[in-house]
């Protein structure tokens, strides 16, 4: 919620804060309006015309007692007019209420209980709808709850901005198709569509931290904005275990973050980098975070994969690290979750315990998996394992094919790297 002690008329606000608090209040005032009115493109364009008015406005005139009062009242007067500008066209009906054609705007009983009510969830399980496929539901995810404009999301998945548009308009269009409502899903429903909830933040950070084509190694703007989400997530779901060990992931990653790269920009692996440029505060915070959650309750693949990050994290240089009881935090991870890329991870825990040739070993178990038989993080992983057993040659063949395979530039570079310096050694 906005700080009551900002006021229309007090000390001006710098501009990214007033930036800062628009990006928190959009998906809480875009709640507002489609509880109200259930009318997706109409309350989406609304919210952002109230958010652009907020944007000249407030910085000039200081910010109003309620912000978020403030941006309700402007949105629902802009929505207001557009209905009746349109009301006379057969397809503006059609998009009220997600296709039924109301006479005037719908309005759901007992919206009014709690003016301050936080419909981050209800929002977000409407852009994870299971009639949307996963890139869609990604991009709705970044539009209506990130605040992020069409071509911020073209830019960061590297597709066109007619393209994203397309496929926004598209995630719109099957969710009114398939009769959704901006309401609470029943109860034997909402496990399940909150767990893709916390896959589409989990994508969205993972592409942020890691981009998978393209010339840069991370894209800030998304991490920040799967943290951020997260975080709001976490909130109105303060007693999930999952949330909380995802938040936890997100946070003990990005805490790495100003190690990854050299002063060239180039990346560094996890045993070579400066542990004193790791961020100790999100460390300290994802550690709580995830030591709290599996205490709590059932222990989930988030909760698993945060642990393990915990453990790098806490681990004063490589050498010192706790390879055992990281490989028993991945083999509790693969009876609760199983999953071929962390079985690639996996394989260096059970290299750095029993050594390279079992590591090999658990990595040949996956060459007949096509989700991952010639991806190339598993190629890099049996290029380092192999480097490991005293193989270079076999080594620096695994580096270049894997080095070919990924779309990232400096991926590449870095595997190339690691291909050269086996040749040369051997």
């Amino acid at each position: 919620m906005a700080d009551p002690a900002r006021v229309r008329g007090g000390p001006l606000t710098a501009a990214t804060d007033v930036e800062d608090l628009l990006r928190e209040l959009a998906p809480q005032v875009l709640g507002v309006l489609l509880r109200r009115h259930q009318a997706l493109d109409l309350c989406e364009d609304a919210v952002q015309e109230a958010l652009l008015a907020a944007a000249v406005d407030w910085p000039k005139a200081g910010l109003p007692d309620n912000p978020r009062a403030w941006l309700v009242t402007v949105a629902t007067r802009r929505l207001i007019d557009a209905v009746r500008n349109e009301s006379s066209r057969r397809d503006r009906e059609d998009r009220l209420v997600f296709g039924s054609p109301p006479a005037e705007l719908s309005r759901v009983p007992g919206d009014e209980h709690d003016p301050d009510q936080d419909d981050t969830l209800v929002l977000l399980l409407l852009c994870c709808h299971p009639a949307l496929t996963s890139p869609s539901q990604i991009a709705l995810t970044l539009k209506a709850v990130g605040g992020l404009s069409t071509a911020e999301i073209a830019r960061a998945f590297f597709v066109p901005e007619p393209t994203m548009a397309q496929r926004v308009s598209r995630a719109k269009q099957r969710i009114r198709e398939a009769g959704a409502t901006f309401a609470m899903p029943p109860a034997d429903v909402l496990e399940e569509r909150l767990r893709a909830v916390l896959h589409v933040l989990y994508l969205i950070f993972n592409e942020g931290y890691t981009t998978s084509s393209g010339a840069q190694i991370s894209r800030t703007d998304l991490t920040a904005e799967a943290i951020r989400l997260t975080r709001q997530l976490q909130r109105v779901r303060p007693g999930d275990g999952e949330v909380a060990g995802l938040l936890a992931l997100m946070l003990l990653t990005e805490a790495r973050r100003a190690a990854r790269v050299d002063p060239a920009g180039e990346l560094v692996s996890l045993a070579d980098q400066d542990r004193g440029l790791w961020d100790r505060e999100l460390i300290a915070e994802g550690v709580a975070l995830v030591t709290a959650a599996l205490a709590s309750g059932p222990v989930g693949a988030y909760q698993l994969q945060a642990a393990i990050a915990a453990v790098h994290c806490e681990a004063p240089s490589a050498d010192d690290t706790e390879w055992a009881e990281i490989l028993a935090l991945y083999e509790l991870l693969d009876r609760v979750a199983p999953n071929p890329m962390a079985t690639v991870n996996r394989a260096l825990a059970v290299a750095m315990v029993d050594g390279a040739p079992a590591g090999l070993e658990l990595l040949a178990t996956l060459d007949g998996d096509e989700r991952v038989a010639r991806h190339h993080r598993l190629l890099a992983m049996r290029g380092h394992l192999l480097e490991m057993a005293g193989s270079p040659a076999a080594a620096a063949t695994a580096f270049a094919e894997a080095a070919r395979r990924t779309a990232s530039a400096p991926e590449k570079r870095y595997l190339q790297r690691r291909a050269r310096a086996c040749l040369a050694d051997g």
